[in-house]
């Protein structure tokens, strides 16, 4: 059997190892940290659960394709229920917006606001399916190495059909005029890292997965997924260490030889890198076998960090849902200090958690489990008083919202931000979500899932094909092993 390593345990190399596994490889991960899910771990304190990444589950389909691809189904290992209303959007002066599940309640929403818009949503959505079919089911299947890839007539045809060289923003407003239907349908444009007028139109398929497909959640929290693909990985075969760093790779002839961490060394046929893409160059393989160097990437647009707070609340809290998105301050002062003047936020938007409004098991009886993220650009300075500077500015909103106070029931309090995304997973200046979803950082103009100085060595992850999030992550692994696959056998 042809040994492969895959050196991280977060979603892309979770699905790496399985893939490569299932084809009758003898695989090994090689994880850092002490549990797998990269930035999806979990932890328990106190009687809470805190997912400590991910909380949407959206694009289900993927989910259960990716497990199907080996004969399995996501109720094999997890829950799911949807959740309605799917997350609430609360606007200045405290005005909420509750998004039921459905389209047809969607439509009756869109109508109460802007009069015709149930029609002109119903034809968005049309579209949006289009790009969703043709771009989660074809264009990101494409490992990007070739043109020849994107030469086809019909592909050609579908890349103009899915708005790439349109911006989102433009595109939206030729179906809508309301500030509010506009700020519901820019939303999901923030998990792909980049303004919407910076978003090719492509990405309304990001709309379709939302108001289509569903905001679900596995019961349990989010680590249930990371749970159900190592049990998968490990029922094909596939051995995962923990507590193991790489630290150094022995190239001989342009191949990997050997893969060193501080505790063993392995021998490989190929290997799979799913950490972060610049450390692997940087500080594992060095100058000699980098892709690309400095320069290029700090020319990357990257999305932003986040600072994030998990708070134990020893009571009940009125008026939040599930997930709740607080747009009441400008989202475009917030986005230029993001991406075109990057500072730490001066009225930021946030996003409030509350998984105990589903789940009794991640929190005490009668107690409320809260995850809080507001936004950030990278590589800013992370200190506890900035920290504890968000934390009372967007506390004093949360509890004006719900008309209660919180922070004299707060019995558990951590917070996590730059400092830590780069102590926990090597993350590049900090970043929590990868390369921005930009035009030119899609598909091609993305780094390259393969080595070009070493031919047995391959990336995957958010700073490669397709791009950020679980499901392409997901994606992401399999494409790989399936690139691996090829070329080991060729």
């Amino acid at each position: 059997m042809k040994k492969v390593i895959v050196i991280g345990a977060g979603f892309s190399g979770l699905a790496a190892a399985t893939g490569l596994a299932d084809k009758g490889y003898e695989v090994t991960i090689l994880e850092k940290n002490s549990m797998a899910g990269g930035r999806a771990r979990v932890f328990e304190t106190q009687g809470f659960t805190f997912d400590m990444g991910p909380s949407w589950y959206w694009m289900p389909d993927i989910f259960d394709n990716y497990f199907a691809k080996f004969n399995k189904k996501t109720s094999d290992y997890y829950n799911l229920v949807r959740l309605d209303p799917s997350y609430a959007v609360i606007l200045k002066g405290n005005e909420v917006i509750n998004l039921p599940a459905g389209v047809d309640n969607l439509a009756d929403l869109f109508e109460s606001m802007e009069q015709g818009s149930a029609e002109k949503f119903r034809d968005f959505l049309s579209q949006a399916a289009y790009k969703y079919d043709v771009g989660i089911n074809q264009f990101v299947w494409k490992p990007s190495r070739s043109i020849t890839e994107f030469l086809s007539l019909k592909l050609l045809y579908d890349v103009v059909r899915l708005d790439v060289f349109q911006s989102f923003s433009s595109h939206i407003r030729k179906f809508f005029k309301n500030d509010k239907i506009l700020k519901l349908m820019e939303f999901p444009i923030l998990f792909l890292g980049a303004t919407p007028e910076n978003t090719p139109a492509m990405y309304s398929l990001m709309n379709y997965a939302e108001m289509q497909l569903g905001t679900w959640y596995p019961m349990g929290g989010m680590y249930q997924i990371v749970k159900g693909m190592v049990a998968l990985a490990q029922e094909k075969g596939v051995k995962i260490l923990y507590n193991h760093e790489v630290k150094n790779i022995e190239v001989q002839q342009h191949k990997v030889q050997k893969v060193i961490t501080e505790k063993a060394v392995f021998e490989a046929d190929a290997v799979v890198a799913s950490a972060d893409y610049h450390h692997v160059e940087e500080q594992i393989l060095g100058d000699s076998y980098r892709n690309y160097d400095e320069a290029y990437w700090d020319k990357r647009v990257m999305a932003p960090s986040s600072l994030l707070f998990y708070l134990g609340v020893n009571k009940r809290i009125p008026k939040l849902l599930h997930h709740n998105l607080f747009f009441d301050e400008d989202f475009s002062l917030h986005a230029h200090e993001i991406y075109t003047e990057p500072k730490w936020p001066s009225k930021p938007l946030f996003y409030a958690s509350a998984p105990s409004k589903t789940d009794n098991s991640v929190a005490p009886e009668g107690s409320e489990n809260l995850f809080l993220l507001i936004p950030v650009a990278p590589d800013l300075e992370d200190t506890e008083a900035m920290r504890e500077k968000y934390y009372q500015m967007i506390m004093e909103r949360l509890e004006q919202y719900c008309g209660t106070s919180i922070r004299d029931a707060v019995v558990y309090k951590r917070s996590y931000a730059h400092n830590d995304f780069k102590g926990d997973y090597h993350a590049f200046k900090g970043n929590a979500y990868g390369l921005a979803n930009t035009l030119m950082q899609t598909a091609l103009l993305k780094p390259t899932l393969k080595s070009k100085k070493i031919d047995n060595f391959y990336y995957t992850g958010q700073l490669t094909v397709p791009g950020p999030g679980v499901p392409p992550s997901l994606i992401s692994g399999l494409l790989v092993a399936s690139e691996v696959d090829k070329e080991l056998n060729s």
